[in-house]
């Protein structure tokens, strides 16, 4: 379900019944993009989300407890100097578009009452949060809107805050036979579904399906090949929509797949899918969009790493072409020494200026002839050194290749492990920790003197509990597997990777008995969930008991050794790994 007109209806109706006569008790940016507003209404608490993400702007109340900066951001301290201790009088929605207003009383420098209002546009990646003061003027907007970034609508400080553009359509809550009749007939070539959503404001494609269903009609038909009776049941059930919004009447629903999975939300009973009932829309909303929230922000936050790591995987390819480049250039190396051999071998019969001597192999059993060239203003002594000195450059440079290539593989390997470990990151610690990893191997610049005014606590191994109850650990990122396989695990505890590819570590807790194939199945997939071949199939999981596992030294995070080790083959399956108890 799009974050419709219909769904901010419900919301506003949920928020303005519990909020309005409130008293805005603290305000947080704990995103770019994000406000949180601490209600004290009635005596009783609230958190009012509002949010301009552009994959999903929202507003709603949370119970989520997010970390704020130490500095606030300018926008949050504006906020704070109009609205804070200010009283909410009243919400509402203009024309039933995607806009809320929120109209807060407080003091000005003056000393005097003033009412600011408080927008949230929720429109896609044009989404903002603006404060306007009472005469419109626009105090601050968490996403400044120049006119280079749009000709249509500058959105500043200072500037007279005006709606966005007006599309060509029909207030939802102004619905009437005759308006809708009008519709019907300009957009004939339309079809059912777009002639309702394009022509009312507030209404999306989903919403517009649902009237269609309950009143009968295929939602794929062209509007002109409707009869009478067919626009007359369309109209009903658009009016008793319109009437139960108007009347306050939302019901919200989560529609969920055969398997159970939360699929789409509504803030009406709607007529098709498995339905449930919710508490509350905004309970429902935070927990529709949960998922799909953490997901951005981590993505977002990880955009740099990502980036870098890149990077450098790239320059590690780019060098392992050329080595083996090099590699191919210096094969015939043992030639060049036969080559100087063969001269001294013969050197009496070769004469100085000649350039091509044909020389019988001795080393081969057939005895058969090999040219030579040589350098006709070289003696053949000299031409000989020259083979053995092109020898010699070859060879030094093949041992060196050797502990270079060992050394760019090994590196290869790190960054794509660390790449996937990114990918496994479900908190801030997380990233903050990767990131220290990056920064201790050199791969971003330290700051000289810099305070370090975050969190100094560490996040912890991902904790599962298999169907038989033995307790498996999951490595987050390398600095964590390094402590959960040599630190934490015991030596008959058993020990799980992906074969030859980057992963987590994964530690099966053994009860002093033998482990069950059941919880090592389980271990297994989770190994392979969580490696760089999530979504490969018969990814080969290598386990073996810890003490068969060792840390060679000077080897990078993460990089371990092993022996003695079983093969299983595993096909990563999210819902699978869903099924695996979560001890936290």
């Amino acid at each position: 379900m799009a974050f419709d007109g219909v769904t901010i209806s419900a919301l506003i109706s949920e928020v303005k019944d519990k909020v309005v006569g409130g008293r805005i008790d603290k305000i947080y940016q704990p995103e770019s993009d994000e406000i949180i507003l601490s209600i004290r209404s009635f005596g009783a608490g609230y958190k009012l989300l509002l949010t301009a993400n552009p994959s999903n702007p929202k507003f709603h109340f949370t119970q989520i407890n997010k970390d704020n900066p130490l500095d606030p951001p300018l926008f949050c301290m504006v906020m704070r100097k109009h609205l804070q201790s200010g009283k909410i009088i009243d919400i509402e929605q203009p024309d039933f578009d995607r806009i809320v207003n929120i109209y807060v009383e407080s003091l000005n420098e003056m000393g005097d009452y003033s009412v600011k209002k408080l927008i949230i546009e929720i429109m896609g990646r044009h989404s903002n949060i603006i404060l306007t003061d009472s005469d419109g003027t626009i105090l601050d907007c968490i996403k400044h809107i120049t006119h280079d970034k749009s000709s249509v609508r500058e959105v500043l400080p200072g500037k007279k805050y005006e709606m966005p553009p007006k599309q060509d359509k029909i207030n939802t809550l102004m619905l009437s036979r005759d308006n809708f009749i009008s519709a019907v007939k300009n957009n004939g070539a339309n079809k059912v579904q777009a002639l309702i959503y394009q022509s009312y404001t507030g209404i999306s494609p989903v919403m517009a399906t649902e009237i269609c269903i309950r009143a009968g009609i295929d939602d794929s038909d062209f509007a002109e090949t409707l009869s009478d009776n067919k626009i007359d049941r369309l109209y009903t059930e658009f009016e008793k929509l319109v009437n139960d919004i108007k009347d306050e009447n939302f019901s919200p629903y989560i529609i969920k797949d055969d398997r159970g999975k939360i699929i789409d939300f509504f803030p009406l009973k709607p007529s098709f899918g498995n339905i449930e009932k919710y508490e509350s829309m905004s309970a429902l909303t935070e927990d529709f969009y949960k998922t799909r929230d953490f997901a951005y922000r981590i993505n977002q936050k990880t955009q740099d790493l990502k980036k870098l790591i890149n990077q450098n995987i790239e320059r590690c390819v780019k060098k392992k072409e050329i080595q083996l480049q090099t590699l191919k250039n210096i094969e015939n190396r043992d030639e060049l020494r036969l080559y100087g051999e063969l001269i001294i071998a013969n050197i009496y019969s070769i004469k100085k200026g000649m350039t091509l001597v044909k020389l019988v192999n001795f080393y081969s059993e057939n005895g058969e002839e090999i040219e030579v060239e040589l350098d006709g203003d070289l003696t053949p002594s000299e031409n000989a050194q020259k083979y053995f000195k092109a020898y010699n450059k070859a060879k030094r440079t093949y041992d060196a290749l050797q502990e270079q290539i060992a050394a760019n593989n090994e590196e290869l390997t790190y960054l794509e492990g660390v790449l996937t470990s990114v990918g496994n990151c479900i908190s801030e610690q997380d990233i903050k920790e990767i990131r220290q990893e990056l920064r201790d191997e050199g791969y971003i610049k330290k700051v000289k003197n810099s305070k370090n005014r975050g969190s100094n606590k560490k996040s912890r191994p991902m904790h599962f509990i298999s169907s038989d109850g033995y307790d498996i650990y999951v490595g987050k990122n390398n600095v964590q597997n390094d402590e959960l396989t040599l630190k934490f695990a015991k030596p008959r505890d058993m020990w799980l990777h992906t074969k030859v590819i980057p992963g987590s570590h994964v530690i099966v807790v053994n009860k002093g008995e033998t482990i069950p194939d059941t919880t090592l199945n389980e271990a297994a997939m989770l190994s392979a969930y969580f490696s760089k071949a999530r979504n490969s199939t018969m990814v080969p999981v290598d386990y073996t008991e810890r003490r068969n596992v060792k840390k060679p030294n000077g080897a990078k995070p993460g990089m371990v050794i092993y022996e003695t080790n079983k093969t299983a083959y595993i096909t990563p399956s999210e819902e699978e790994v869903n099924k695996i108890k979560k001890a936290d």
